[in-house]
Parts: structure tokens; C-alpha cells; sequence
């Protein structure tokens, strides 16, 4: 874990311990922090924005239910993600609707672009195979499976680990493992024929 996540952690433990003791404000601080990657994650499942906003305000209304049972035992970034995801199976279950969207926003696409296997990429006679790169990975990960997107995009997108991925959508270490290999090997297959008719050297 890097110095800056610690602090991150730590800053968050400190939250919650002040609204656990009745400082409402400071939950504030903790929707600011999170709002964008809540909204972000929720939209891996529903396709509208409009509805993805709705939920991730009724996940922080839970959360904010919730926060006088948190006892720490996973950082509360996870424990907010699993309270994400479940909200969003359960909105998406109450109106038997199943999306596959997942929008990537800007700042997911420079994430990707900044990737190791797109380094090198920034001369104008590369540039339109640049973005045909992060075009075909954006709609690769748009038509995974469902959990796969999500395990995927906790990882690439939010950084989390195996074992925080595994508490995040309540399932086994190995079966997180399992979908992003099969994510990455989905990405890679489309990517990799760019690469060798781009004449691009890993």
C-alpha cells in the first residue's frame, strides 16, 4: 500500500469515527471524496445517468444508515463499493432490467491512454491509431459480462485489490482472479491485432 493510500485510509477512519460520534458534517467530506467513483461504478451497471445519479444518493443515504455498525474490519471504501453494488443489482432487479453499459469517462480514458502498452503512442503519425487503441478498449469492456466489467474496472480504474475487490462484490478471491484475467484476455484479443498491423513494438 503506498504512503498515500494509508493517509487516504486514515483520513477516512477519522471521518467515520466523527460522524460515529454524532458530527454529521463530516459524512460531507466523505460524499465529496467518493461521489464521482460511486456515480462511476453505479454506472457499470445502469445505463441511464440520470438513474445512476438517483442510486448513488440512496447508496449514501444506506451508508450513511449504515455507518454506526462499521466496525473497520475493510477499509470504508470497500465497504462503501459492496453497499454500490448491491444497491445497483437490487434497483436494476426491482425493475427486472439487466444493463451491459458501462461508460468510460474522460478520466478513465487518460487512464488508459497512460497505460504501459500505449506509451509511445503520441507522435501525429500514431495519433489515429491511438485512438482506435482506446476505442476498441472502451467497447471491449463495454460488451463484458457484468461482473467481469466491474471486477475489471475496480482494478484498472480504482486500484483496489484482489482482496478488497473480493469484499467489494462478495465473492471469492479466485473467482475475482478469474474474471479479470478473462477480462484482460477479452481486451487483448481485440487490441493485439492493432498493434501488430500498427507496427507497434511493445
Amino acid at each position: 500500500m503506498t504512503q498515500h493510500s494509508k493517509y487516504s485510509e486514515q483520513l477516512d477512519e477519522d471521518l467515520v469515527a466523527r460522524v460515529q460520534r454524532g458530527d454529521k458534517s463530516a459524512f460531507d467530506f466523505l460524499v465529496i471524496k467518493y461521489q464521482h467513483k460511486i456515480i462511476q461504478l453505479v454506472n457499470g451497471y445502469i445505463k441511464d445517468p440520470s438513474e445512476a445519479q438517483d442510486v448513488a444518493q440512496e447508496v449514501f443515504l444506506k451508508a450513511y444508515r449504515a455507518l454506526g455498525s462499521f466496525r473497520g474490519e475493510a477499509a470504508f471504501y470497500t465497504w462503501l463499493y459492496r453497499i454500490a453494488i448491491n444497491t445497483a443489482k437490487n434497483y436494476l432487479l426491482s425493475r427486472s432490467r439487466r444493463s451491459s453499459s458501462f461508460e468510460v469517462d474522460i478520466q478513465d480514458a487518460e487512464a488508459i491512454e497512460n497505460a504501459p502498452q500505449l506509451q509511445g503512442m503520441d507522435t501525429p503519425e500514431r495519433h489515429l491509431l491511438n485512438e482506435e487503441i482506446v476505442d476498441t478498449i472502451k467497447t471491449t469492456i463495454e460488451n463484458l459480462p457484468e461482473e467481469m466489467r466491474i471486477a475489471i474496472m475496480l482494478r484498472e480504474f480504482e486500484g483496489m485489490s484482489y482482496e478488497e475487490i473480493a469484499v467489494a462484490m462478495d465473492c471469492p478471491v479466485g473467482t475475482v482472479r478469474s474474471r479479470i484475467f478473462r477480462a484482460r484476455e477479452a481486451i487483448d484479443s481485440k487490441l493485439n491485432p492493432l498493434l501488430e498491423n500498427g507496427d507497434f513494438d511493445a
